[in-house]
């Protein structure tokens, strides 16, 4: 069952096509013969690797003869060995053919008598002898659990080395056809004893390589959650991978004709006891118990016992300890078509019976399922809000959002059920798991209900689930509303206090966060057991301390808080308390080792607590932003690729996006910073500055590398009108590519430089430094290295001052960022070179800069560089002792590509994967793909088989100079 070898890829064999190859050629000594058996079951790639490594043994110089058997039995002997030899007779030219229809004329004579059988297989063995003419000789057989019985005795007869030549065979069985006495078994067993045969069972590809296969047949990347459902329905078999992808791309939902019927097919061929064994367990939540799957069959244990051996053995149930799982969830898909709806009931009628008699504990959560599928939802209720209250007692609150609203499914129309307390339980957990979309509809639901909710509570509600989908402003008005409200209580009005001290800590307004934490600390005086009040207000005010007045004094106070809720064990209080703190530490304070590890020890700590789709992403997107400054960019995308799995939302998407489209911007993808940045402004609707002018400060990022200058401007004189916030960390941050971007259009003389717009940088450049004067010394030494680059990018636009670069350079190596040091060098070695002095220095400094930006993999920046160096005519690499160039004329075509790049040209020539090569050289996936662009560019190809081509060739020309 193989699909079309020629349009897809085969993608997760890299190793196995390595092995089979090193087993049946590489390592094989002359004259001895060697063996590797795939087993798998339908579907599952054992045809297509045959092909690919038969194209591999062929080109290493062997003779390769292919054939398939039958499925006749013994009506055709030799037949698979005699249809390869036919293929070779088609392909040879007619003066070679002369040995292979000799050895095709055996089979035709009479070998009947006592010694006939051995004799045939010696004249067989001599025959593809004199076929091979010395080279080593490879049969590959597929479908070989047909083979006929003269064929298995020959492989025995070669394979034992009887046959006096160097022969390898490759051959594929179907695992789920050697059932019984099947002769193939016996076969494999006698040729298991031979050192020189394996036999290898070839698994489905694994999570990653099926979404590789996947994207390469929709020839996208798959949406997460199409990727999430491809990989349950599929089980990793390539086959079916291929061909749900295929209605994917072609828009059709519903299940294809050609798998409907493969899998009938295999469930049709079961014994009847095994083909109900088989539909109880899809209609059952995996894994099934041995004994609950007795109680629901109704077989006697023995019977059961066979029926399920039946249907492991054709490969449709997997067994294991925990009970009994469908080896692909598609099969439930299919079997549920061929059930009346009222098979399908008294099947789940019979596993909630089954569950309720069952000593000990209930299975809330699939009590519920199966009455709520029975038909019975009175039964399914009561289970429903059980197994939603168990979800949240262990943090589990996706799946407590998901049995909450199951409830709120359940309850609708029924007469004795609070449907308002069953909307506010849905929406809560929603909210907690990130959803929170679907916690602001729960809740308007809420609102439009006949509830006692008081409109203080409600309006707090509001604005805790604005802010986790990213409205701040919104937000901002509903807590402000809450504490205008006369009917808040003491607690809820230090409640909307506190969140609001927190919430304006977001928006980078630390003055006005310290005064609300001040009030909500005063107003949690009041009240009894207010924990999370205090939790929260003393965070932003910590914050606000640290950075607007005394770090060590507002670290302290952060440092308490998260001591608090640690003792008190709300989890929320927790995570936004090691949140505060890893910001502060990554951000302003600049102490970067030491956020990282407080971000990270903070995303596993609310990991535990069941907040890992909302917190942990947003601790993993800070602990990314420390990464980044530090120049640790290979990590920081490691840590991204960990948090991406939560698939975030609103506000904790934000953050995760504005951090990876740092790490884009840097790398020089242009295509995913333009997806990340567009994506990020799309759900920053009504955010505050603290997002906003990070957001606008990476668009004109983006658009200098690109040469879009007019367009740079554009996003930082928005930036500007952000006015409303305390953050001069991200205010100077802007202003200095604000002056960059005039710099660069004043150099590339492809946009006039706008000069009011110098102005008012500089005005406010100037304003930023007399406002950073009382603010913590940690805050002003960020702001100081940032206003070192706004002078020097001033000097730009006239006499570019190479000392002004020194020192910027000098500020960043003392805080410890490469990116900015590396950058202020490249410029003091462009002054430098520009008034034609101290070149030997310009020189050094290009080197500095150019180690700096390879270690970071910032291609457009290693770029610039070596566009300056060339002009220069410095040498950015050292030149070995010793090294002999090669003479003019010798490897041309690759003359321009940089070192970096001919690695990669070197690892694309040996058929490498793009995360193969990263893997290799220690970089990026995505730094691989935006090198082998560079290269297509450079050398005019437009696929890797040229590419490849152009470089085997240079390095041919090399060796023969």
């Amino acid at each position: 069952m193989a699909s079309d070898v020629d349009t897809t890829p085969l993608v997760g064999r890299a190793d196995l096509v390595a092995t089979v190859r090193a087993a049946l050629l590489d390592d094989v000594p002359p004259g001895n013969t060697a063996g590797v058996f795939l087993t798998g079951e339908s579907g599952v790639g054992k045809t297509r690797l045959l092909y690919e490594v038969g194209g591999q043994l062929s080109a290493g110089g062997a003779l390769v003869l292919t054939g398939s058997c039958l499925d006749i039995g013994d009506a055709s002997p030799l037949h698979p060995l005699r249809q390869a030899l036919r293929r070779l007779d088609a392909d040879l030219p007619p003066a070679a053919t002369a040995s292979v229809r000799a050895l095709l004329g055996v089979f035709a004579e009479d070998a009947t008598g006592p010694d006939g059988a051995g004799a045939l297989l010696e004249r067989v063995s001599r025959g593809l002898g004199v076929i091979a003419g010395g080279r080593p000789l490879v049969l590959v057989l597929d479908d070989l659990q047909w083979v006929d019985r003269t064929t298995r005795q020959l492989l025995l007869y070669l394979l034992a080395g009887l046959g006096d030549l160097q022969l390898s065979v490759l051959a594929a069985v179907r695992s789920e056809s050697l059932q019984g006495a099947h002769p193939l078994r016996r076969v494999l067993t006698e040729l298991r004893r031979l050192r020189s045969v394996r036999v290898l069972d070839l698994a489905p590809l694994d999570r990653a390589a099926t979404e590789e296969l996947a994207a390469a047949v929709v020839r996208a990347p798959l949406a997460p959650e199409a990727a999430d459902r491809l990989w349950q329905r599929s089980g990793g078999n390539p086959f079916v991978v291929e061909e749900l992808s295929r209605d994917l791309r072609d828009g059709r939902d519903d299940l294809s004709d050609t798998l409907r019927e493969v899998f009938l097919a295999r469930v049709d061929a079961l014994p009847q006891p095994a083909h109900e064994a088989v539909h109880a367990v899809a209609a059952g939540v995996e894994p099934v118990e041995h004994r609950l799957l007795t109680e629901v069959v109704g077989l006697p244990e023995q019977d059961l016992l066979v029926a399920v051996r039946a249907a492991v053995a054709h490969r449709l149930l997997v067994g294991s300890e925990d009970g009994y799982r469908l080896r692909h969830r598609l099969v439930a898909e299919v079997l549920e078509d061929e059930l009346l709806p009222a098979e399908r009931a008294l099947l789940h009628r019979r596993y909630a019976e089954a569950l309720t008699a069952a000593p000990g504990e209930l299975h809330q959560a699939r009590l519920a399922h199966h009455w709520r599928l029975a038909g019975e939802p009175e039964r399914a209720l009561p289970a429903a809000v059980a197994a939603a209250e168990e979800a949240e007692r262990l943090y589990g609150y996706a799946e407590a959002h998901r049995h909450w609203s199951v409830a709120v499914e359940l309850s609708q129309g029924r007469a004795g059920v609070d449907r308002a307390a069953l909307l506010g339980q849905a929406a809560e957990a929603a909210h907690k798991s990130g959803e929170y979309a679907r916690a602001l509809t729960l809740l308007e639901e809420l609102a439009a209900t006949d509830t006692d909710l008081p409109a203080c509570e409600l309006h707090i509600r509001r604005a805790r689930y604005l802010f986790g989908a990213g409205r701040l402003a919104l937000a901002e008005v509903e807590y402000q509303q809450a504490l205008d409200t006369a009917d808040c209580t003491p607690r809820q009005r230090a409640a909307a206090a506190a969140h609001l001290a927190d919430l304006l800590v977001h928006l980078g307004r630390y003055a006005d966060a310290g005064q609300r934490a001040r009030e909500a600390l005063a107003l949690a005086e009041q009240v009894d057991g207010a924990t999370t009040e205090v939790v929260l207000a003393s965070a932003a005010l910590g914050f606000s301390e640290a950075y607007l007045e005394d770090p060590d004094a507002g670290l302290a106070v952060l440092r308490r808080a998260l001591d608090t809720a640690e003792r008190a064990g709300r989890p929320e209080d927790v995570a936004r308390a090691y949140l505060h703190l890893a910001e502060l530490l990554t951000g302003p304070l600049n102490i970067l080792e030491e956020g990282v590890v407080v971000a990270r020890r903070g995303a596993e700590r609310v990991a535990e607590l069941g907040l890992g789709r909302a917190y942990e992403t947003r601790l993993l997107a800070v602990a990314t932003n420390g990464l980044f400054r530090v120049g640790q960019w290979a990590e920081a995308e490691k840590v991204i690729a960990a948090a991406l799995r939560h698939r975030p939302s609103g506000a904790d998407a934000v953050e995760l996006l504005l951090a990876r489209c740092k790490l884009s911007v840097g790398y020089g993808d242009v295509e995913a910073a333009d997806r990340d940045l567009d994506a990020a402004a799309t759900m920053l609707a009504g955010g505050g500055a603290r997002h906003v002018i990070p957001l606008l400060t990476l668009r004109a990022g983006l658009a200098m590398w690109q040469g879009r200058h007019d367009v740079a401007r554009h996003a930082v004189q928005r930036g500007l009108t952000e006015t409303r916030s305390d953050d001069l960390v991200i205010l100077a941050v802007l202003v200095w590519h604000g002056l960059r971007a005039e710099a660069e259009a004043h150099a590339s003389r492809t946009v006039a430089v706008d000069q009011s717009a110098v102005r008012r940088l500089r005005e406010i450049a100037d304003r930023v430094a007399g406002r950073s004067v009382p603010a913590a010394r940690p805050v002003r030494d960020v702001v100081d290295g940032y206003l070192a680059l706004c002078a020097a990018e001033v000097s730009r636009l006239d006499d570019s001052d190479p000392d002004l670069w020194g020192r910027a350079a000098a500020e960043w190596d003392r805080r410890n960022h490469p990116y900015p040091a590396a950058y202020a060098r490249l410029r003091q070695a462009e002054a430098l070179l520009a008034r034609r002095r101290r070149t030997a220095t310009a020189g050094r400094l290009l080197r500095q800069a150019y180690q700096a930006a390879q270690g970071l993999g910032a291609v457009p920046f290693t770029e610039e560089i070596r566009t300056l160096a060339g002009r220069a005519r410095v040498e950015l690499e050292e030149r070995p002792a010793g090294r002999v160039e090669p003479p003019p004329g010798a490897g041309d075509e690759l003359a321009a590509l940089t070192a970096r790049e001919r690695e990669v040209l070197a690892a694309v020539a040996e058929g490498l994967t793009n995360k193969e090569i990263g893997q290799r050289l220690f970089i990026s996936e995505r730094t691989i793909g935006v090198h082998v662009s560079h290269i297509f560019d450079k050398l005019h190809v437009r696929t890797r088989v040229q590419a490849s081509a152009i470089f085997l060739r240079s390095r041919v020309s090399v060796s023969d100079t």
